[in-house]
């Protein structure tokens, strides 16, 4: 009785394990994974402007240091520091008791002179009538004459005083020689000038309504704008000018002159466009980037940008091949176009695939389900 109850347990242990083998066997690599989907669109073609970017300054179209031309005390700074200011507006007050009596001398000068050419010319007239009657000799008749003329000469010459003295005294008040903005003063009140010797530098004034934007270009990129086809057919009168991430405002400035001569020390020609400060934000010394035309590609290749990633050696995307696999794709590109497109100028053909979303879940070789 004991033994068959120990083979009974044995014989049901092994039908059981038995039973439970086929339940126990492990799923394919192809039965547990699923094939993710991504998506995936082909290359724009486009005709589009290539561009060049290139470093540059600005300049305001007018500037200019006002100065004092008189030696006295400043007296008064009439205007605030990195205001606007108006043609002609009073901007400094110097001294200029030393120059109104120079102004009182030199109108007694005149007028002593206008005396004395009246008394010669009366005098002249009388000589003439005495010499009719034979009362004078014709010697005394040209001498007469001559202190006439002398007296004219003297009224000229007080007159030409007279607007001097003037002139230095209207320089007592220094006024902006055109409208912009003004900068900080290099003097206070009370301080001495003495301008007359030199002229002594106050402030700077910068007209910059419009301004200057500067660069320098290789004389094989300028030669390409200047005579190809292609060059010609190019908008130079709206030429992107951008300034980072400092104004986000793109300006657009038109070429408006091209030095006469190349640089011996650099090889480049420089340029200049103008544009229009409308908003007032900009200003002279500012450090900005030209995106200059020099072509038309009238069948680029344009990718979403947010589709390019970086990595050591470069740019690349992740294409899908006839296999619906990834492939690892290095590119090179061009220039961000209408803000969200990039221009793959090598390495993608106008009819391959590429992954644009879940980059970061995609691999080389991984099998995928591309949805377009």
């Amino acid at each position: 009785m004991k033994r068959y109850q120990m083979i009974l347990p044995i014989s049901c242990s092994v039908m059981i394990l038995v039973g439970l083998l086929p339940g126990c066997k492990k799923k394919t690599a192809s039965e547990t994974e699923e094939v993710p989907e991504v998506s995936v669109t082909t290359p724009m073609t486009d005709s589009v402007v290539l561009t060049q970017s290139y470093p540059a300054t600005l300049s305001a179209t007018q500037s200019a240091d006002v100065v004092a031309r008189v030696n006295g005390q400043v007296t008064g700074i009439l205007f605030t520091e990195g205001d606007f200011v108006k043609a002609g507006q009073p901007l400094f007050s110097i001294e200029s008791t030393t120059y109104r009596e120079q102004v009182n001398e030199a109108q007694a000068a005149l007028e002593t002179a206008l005396a004395e050419n009246e008394y010669a010319s009366r005098q002249s007239e009388a000589m003439k009538k005495a010499l009719e009657a034979d009362a004078v000799s014709k010697m005394d008749v040209i001498q007469a004459e001559s202190n006439l003329r002398q007296s004219e000469a003297a009224i000229k010459r007080a007159r030409a005083q007279l607007e001097t003295a003037r002139t230095m005294l209207g320089y007592c008040t220094v006024r902006a020689p055109f409208s912009g903005l003004i900068s900080e003063t290099t003097l206070s009140t009370g301080a001495y000038v003495a301008g007359e010797g030199a002229p002594v530098t106050l402030a700077t004034i910068y007209a910059d309504k419009t301004l200057y934007v500067m660069f320098s270009v290789s004389t094989e990129r300028y030669m390409q704008i200047k005579d190809t086809s292609a060059g010609k057919k190019l908008d130079l009168n709206h030429i992107p000018v951008i300034f980072g991430d400092t104004i986000a405002t793109t300006y657009y400035g038109k070429l408006d002159y091209v030095a006469p001569d190349v640089s011996k020390s650099t090889g480049t020609v420089t340029l200049r466009l103008i544009l229009d400060n409308n908003k007032g934000e900009l200003r002279d010394g500012m450090f900005a980037t030209v995106k200059l035309p020099y072509a038309t590609a009238p069948k680029a290749l344009l990718v979403k940008d947010a589709s390019i990633s970086t990595d050591q050696l470069g740019k690349y995307l992740y294409t899908v091949n006839d296999s619906d696999k990834i492939v690892y794709t290095p590119i090179e590109v061009g220039d961000l176009y209408q803000d969200t497109l990039r221009i793959v100028t090598k390495g993608l053909k106008p009819n391959d695939r590429y992954v644009t979303t879940a980059m970061m879940k995609v691999r080389d070789g991984m099998k995928v389900k591309p949805v377009r």
